[in-house]
């Protein structure tokens, strides 16, 4: 299989579309994948390259909301507990899904979101406080203290998560019509997050509610690996990864340190070879570096990944 590989815009967002696209097209990319915060404007330039660099996937939400502060992929949930966020999230996410099928993409990645760990005992267990946990045990995720906070964490976040499945998958429903119509999957997100949702349990049973519907996975590879050093992956693990049939869409990041997770190939630990079946599978390789990432990183991350898949 000929694997085509992309490079999201969130890398070098300081370049102009015109100058962004000629050097994707120099390091030896396919195509590009429409970051989240790209505007309005820079939307116009990258649409005028189509013809040189196609689009393959879009991240919501883009291009950014007028009314948005600043871009972020989480502005809005389509698993929010209340009713006026969801509807925000739809409207906005319908307009990404227009997006896309204007610049001719057929997948959307989507951030789920997070459950709440809003009171004082449940931020005890947040993100935040694990990562500075484990960072302080040298990154010993079997030490006791940590081993413990983590137990008690994980437990919140398994009620928490359970409340929202119905909620998602409500909303997943209204969308339907619109991704069927422009031929376009919907790609739930694996996040770096102990909150995240849906983790990979809660994904697999989202996935198995719409078999034959435009929604499937799309897997970061940064993101897994901090969760995975975290202790955060749940139980299902290794057929999360093992079903690479359930992925539209990769986005092929390293990972540094703890959090670090948006290092080119070849900047840090993942093991990509692992991952190969998904990598040949998935109908989007995105490289999503961030933008501290140097030209010749890149080119190198990519080299590396051209090879693992040439065998």
């Amino acid at each position: 299989m000929n694997v085509k590989f992309a490079l999201s815009t969130s890398w070098r967002p300081e370049l102009a579309p015109e100058a962004f696209v000629d050097k994707a097209l120099e390091l030896g990319f396919d195509a590009l994948e429409l970051g989240y915060a790209v505007r309005p404007p820079q939307l116009e330039g990258f649409k005028r390259r189509l013809g040189e660099m196609p689009v393959g996937s879009v991240h919501a939400f883009c291009p950014v909301p007028v009314s948005a502060p600043a871009a972020h992929p989480e502005l809005y949930s389509l698993a929010a507990a209340d009713a006026e966020s969801r509807a925000l999230a739809r409207i906005q996410l319908t307009r990404t899904i227009e997006c896309a099928a204007e610049v001719g993409a057929t997948a959307v990645v989507l951030h789920g979101g997070r459950v709440g760990f809003g009171t004082l005992f449940s931020r005890s267990f947040s993100t935040a406080t694990l990562r500075t946990a484990l960072q302080k045990e040298k990154g010993d995720r079997n030490a006791a203290k940590y081993a413990k906070m983590l137990k008690k964490a994980q437990l919140t976040r398994k009620k928490r998560g359970e409340k929202r499945l119905d909620i998602l998958k409500s909303e997943v429903e209204k969308l339907l019509p619109l991704l069927e119509k422009h031929h376009i999957v919907l790609g739930l997100e694996n996040l770096p997050y102990l909150e995240a949702f849906p983790n990979e349990t809660e994904l697999l049973r989202l996935l198995d509610a719409f078999k034959d519907e435009p929604l499937k996975g799309w897997f970061d590879t940064g993101h897994d690996r901090v969760r995975e050093m975290h202790g955060w992956l749940t139980e299902t693990t290794e057929d999360f990864r093992k079903e690479p049939g359930r992925f539209v869409g990769l986005h092929l990041n390293d990972v540094v340190d703890y959090h670090d997770d948006h290092g080119a190939p070849g900047m840090g630990n993942v093991n990509f070879a692992a991952l190969l079946p998904l990598l040949k599978s998935a109908a989007h390789v995105v490289f999503e570096p961030h933008a501290h990432v140097s030209t010749e990183q890149l080119r190198q991350g990519l080299r590396q990944i051209q090879r693992l898949v040439a065998g």
